[in-house]
């Protein structure tokens, strides 16, 4: 049996791996899924938090020893929490996520991409502390292979997404090192294009980068499937 932590991507929350958990119990492994400070049920106000709050959510997730599935922005915070405690992280695990190296941002990682899909989604809000993806975009960009019913179930439950959180910098020690990671590439999805997937995915090693035709959101269009590889990972 394998422990796995589950950290959402930007506006979202531990709903989004409804789907995901009891497939991975029914593999026989232990589950948690959070929601990151402000996202969610957590009551957090947005304009309270950085990226710091987030990785401290991870850490505070991590009683014991887990592997740690990180979607799209949580790929920052969780190789943050991960570089400070590696003893607690068997294996971080990307999907589709934005993989930092020291002084990378979310924001930053973004805007070093060829394509950007999502800048015109966003809709800062006026006071500059929250933004929001258009709800007329985000089917295409987050759930094109999605059914209809699990495409209003999430465009529901997404929340204004912290800006400051995005924007600071994470800075790693170097222990980052000692952690084993994969990284799930995500061929068809339409948010981190794949090139830049395959590109922060490069110096992983080859076996442990999974490329499969799907979309930004897995955890909700093939969530068995999801579930499977990381079984899968976790048995290696």
């Amino acid at each position: 049996m394998a422990r796995f932590l589950l950290v959402h991507g930007a506006s979202h929350g531990a709903w989004c791996w409804r789907d995901v958990v009891p497939a991975l119990i029914a593999h026989g492994h232990a589950v948690t899924a959070i929601d990151l400070p402000s996202h969610g049920a957590d009551p957090t106000p947005a304009a309270a938090i950085g990226l710091q709050d987030y990785i401290d959510a991870i850490l505070a997730a991590l009683p014991e020893p887990a592997l740690v599935v990180a979607h799209s922005m949580a790929g920052v915070p969780a190789t943050g929490a991960a570089d400070r405690a590696p003893d607690r992280v068997q294996r971080l695990v990307y999907l589709c996520a934005y993989r930092p190296e020291d002084g990378d941002s979310v924001a930053g990682l973004r805007r070093a991409q060829a394509e950007q899909p999502l800048l015109p989604a966003i809709r800062r809000a006026p006071d500059g502390v929250t933004f929001r993806f258009d709800p007329a975009m985000a089917p295409e960009l987050f759930y094109h292979d999605c059914s209809t019913a699990d495409r209003a179930y999430a465009l529901d439950r997404l929340v204004p997404q912290a800006i400051r959180p995005q924007a600071e910098p994470v800075t790693l020690t170097g222990a980052i090192a000692s952690v084993p990671r994969s990284y799930i590439l995500c061929s068809e999805d339409r948010a981190i294009p794949p090139r830049d997937q395959r590109r922060m995915a490069e110096p992983l090693p080859s076996s442990d980068v999974h490329e499969r035709p799907w979309s930004h959101s897995p955890f909700l269009a093939t969530p068995e499937a999801l579930a499977s590889l990381l079984a899968d990972i976790a048995a290696s």
